[in-house]
């Protein structure tokens, strides 16, 4: 079992910055995939970045990419996304979650955080 939890959500102004960051404890390991999405009230989750384990591999969705940066520290057990010139539509809950395998559809990850919330003003 993996417990994660989502910490630096916020209010931030269009154009602005914000970095997340998702704690793991319990049966953590290196080897799980990291992912984090995004879901916005009335609709599903959607893939924002993962990383592989050792960190080594990275990949976005399309609408950050070139924006937002995934990164994890193993001797922290932490990931942490890293956003820059945020948006309006880049307003949602963020979520962390765990996978086995390299996957960017949510029903493959095995764990998730609570979620965090992101608001871009205009």
């Amino acid at each position: 079992q993996v417990q994660l939890v989502e910490s630096g959500g916020g209010l931030v102004q269009a154009g602005g910055s914000l970095r997340l960051s998702c704690a793991a404890s319990g049966r953590t390991s290196n080897s799980y995939l990291m992912g984090w999405f995004r879901q916005v009230p009335g609709k599903g989750r959607e893939f924002v970045a993962q990383i592989t384990g050792n960190g080594e591999s990275t990949n976005y969705g399309g609408s950050v990419k070139g924006r937002f940066t995934i990164s994890r520290d193993n001797a922290r057990n932490t990931v942490y996304l890293q956003m820059a010139s945020l948006k309006p539509e880049d307003t949602a809950v963020y979520y962390c979650a765990a996978s086995s395998s390299w996957a960017i559809r949510p029903e493959r990850y095995e764990y998730w955080g609570q979620g965090t919330q992101v608001t871009v003003s205009s």
